[in-house]
């Protein structure tokens, strides 16, 4: 629908200016040298933004240096998704699908992950402990880099996603199968701009309730995905949010 409307707004400017420069006659060459003129100086103001290599992302994950609360580890390379892996049978989903699964949607130029494990426990834990550290929140961190205008289509494109499927949908992910029932909106602010949701999901018939965060910075977006083993997330992830919020100042 969004090409659609460009397509129709650009035909419509195009008629438009030759109705103009027919009646202004004379007046068409000084009108088209200063639109030429005008268009120098936007190209000139606007930088032809790059997007980051993997190596750079990587030195912009939050560590464990910046988040004394969590456990933080390198995202195994077995548990990482490629693009092409996940879909949705809602296009308009995908973005989400992407998002949920710990790939940077859209087309990002490189992106780089980290896992971070909230802890509560310091001192020696008893068996409960244990059991209730394997389900503490576990937040999927992925960096995503974008050249161009990359990062703000791909923020504008969840943000649409989470609109259209807040009734659900179904995600297709490195073979496996999930239903997404609900898609509900959090509050949020970070970063130049922000996104937040509360997503449950179908587990066996069981509902799994899960946390889903986004930021962007500049040409940069940062997904935050929160799940536990206990089957619900009642919190955003707020205290990874700004550790890594605050790496992409």
């Amino acid at each position: 629908m969004r090409m659609t409307v460009r397509t129709v707004t650009a035909a419509t400017a195009a008629a438009s200016l030759a109705l103009l420069l027919t009646a202004c006659g004379g007046e068409e060459k000084k009108t088209e040298d200063t639109g030429k003129a005008d268009a120098s100086a936007s190209a000139a103001a606007k930088p032809d933004v790059k997007a980051l290599t993997a190596a750079e992302l990587e030195k912009l994950l939050v560590t464990q240096a910046d988040l004394k609360t969590h456990k933080v580890q390198k995202a195994k390379d077995a548990g990482i998704l490629n693009p092409g892996d996940v879909s949705a049978d809602k296009p308009a989903c995908e973005p989400l699908a992407e998002l949920l699964s710990g790939v940077a949607p859209g087309t990002p130029g490189a992106s780089a992950q980290v896992q971070a494990v909230e802890v509560k426990q310091k001192k020696a834990a008893s068996p409960d402990d244990v059991i209730g550290a394997l389900k503490a929140p576990t937040t999927t961190v992925t960096l995503g880099s974008y050249a161009g205008e990359g990062a703000q289509q791909a923020l504008a494109s969840l943000k649409t996603a989470g609109t259209d499927c807040a009734a659900g949908f179904t995600l297709h992910a490195g073979g496996e199968k999930t239903k997404v029932t609900k898609v509900a909106p959090e509050t949020l602010t970070a970063g130049d701009e922000a996104l937040a949701w509360t997503v449950t999901s179908d587990m066996d018939g069981e509902p799994f309730v899960s946390k889903l965060v986004v930021l962007r910075k500049g040409n940069n977006l940062a997904g935050f995905g929160t799940i536990s083993l206990a089957g619900e997330v009642k919190e955003l992830p707020k205290a990874v949010v700004d550790a890594q919020a605050a790496k992409l100042r």
